[in-house]
């Protein structure tokens, strides 16, 4: 049975959750993850525990503040890229990771890029960014282009909610349902492995960070924009994406070509998370990316 230890880190006047799963190892530098939202959690992760028993890697997964197990602040100012940058910073420090691989999924990833870019850690010895812009422009255009592929129907949906700022609507709700199962996962969560079942408790974080939607981008982050600071990255950075992805191959050569020697693997049939649509496919991907660049 694979060792896990959970536990909080104080950041600021909150608490951060954190797990642990799996030994250190010398022969293996363990790999921290950043997950998505913003205003998801870990859960997700938890699809890689075994993973970490059969290769003897440790891994940390964390919910950032504002989801998951961690505080919920009322303070809206908080939900902004900055503190989670610095709470990226402070968990390093608090459980020593003073040698680390970083693996990121969509907000995760651009959290890496912006924290790669503006704070120039140390000990970094390589970047996985999965799914992730590092343009909200470029995204949102994108999001407006796959919306095209939906019914005739489903698209004056959309249309009708962002003209009138209302996505309260039944008819905007199934037509974002239908979007978000074509592009990002199943909307029917008892479709989905038991640890994304749970909730993530981010609604607000995301509400407050993102906006409304995928496409409608108006939240604290809607101005993040790192594309011309991307070459800033020196260390080995691999970016995954799918074929059916939110993020579309558009938005993830946009990074790939902007970073010196960074790698694309492109996975088919995949949706936002190659890890649930390709499971096998990203263990083999992510083992070999780790076991090169220890």
């Amino acid at each position: 049975m694979t060792k896990v230890v959970e536990g909080y880190m104080p950041f600021r006047e909150y608490q951060t959750y954190y797990r642990i799963v799996g030994e250190a190892n010398p022969e293996k530098t363990p790999l921290l993850l950043l997950h998505g939202g913003p205003g998801s959690s870990h859960n997700y992760f938890e699809l890689l525990d075994d993973y970490a028993e059969a290769s003897g890697r440790q891994l940390i997964m964390y919910d950032q503040v504002g989801c998951g197990k961690s505080s919920l602040p009322e303070d809206e100012s908080v939900y902004v890229k900055e503190t989670w940058a610095e709470e990226l910073i402070a968990l390093r420090e608090y459980l020593h990771l003073d040698q680390v691989h970083l693996s990121g999924q969509s907000w995760g990833g651009m959290l890496e890029m912006f924290y790669m870019t503006s704070y120039n850690p140390q000990g970094v010895k390589s970047v996985m960014i999965n799914s992730s812009p590092a343009s909200i422009k470029l995204w949102t255009e994108e999001q407006h282009r796959l919306i095209k592929y939906l019914s005739p129907e489903d698209q004056q949906a959309i249309a009708d909610a962002e003209a009138n700022n209302d996505f309260t609507g039944a008819k905007y709700l199934a037509a974002n349902e239908r979007y978000m199962d074509a592009y990002a996962w199943e909307t029917d969560k008892s479709k989905l492995p038991e640890p994304m079942q749970r909730p993530t408790n981010g609604q607000r974080a995301s509400f407050i960070a993102e906006g409304p939607n995928e496409f409608t981008e108006n939240g604290s982050i809607s101005d993040f924009e790192v594309t011309d600071q991307l070459y800033k990255i020196k260390v080995p950075v691999m970016m995954t994406s799918g074929t059916d992805d939110l993020c579309t191959p558009l938005i993830a050569k946009s990074v790939v070509d902007h970073i010196p020697g960074a790698k694309w693997h492109l996975f088919a049939n995949s949706r936002h998370l190659a890890l649930l649509d390709q499971h096998d496919e990203f263990i083999a991907l992510l083992d070999q990316w780790l076991t090169t660049n220890d």
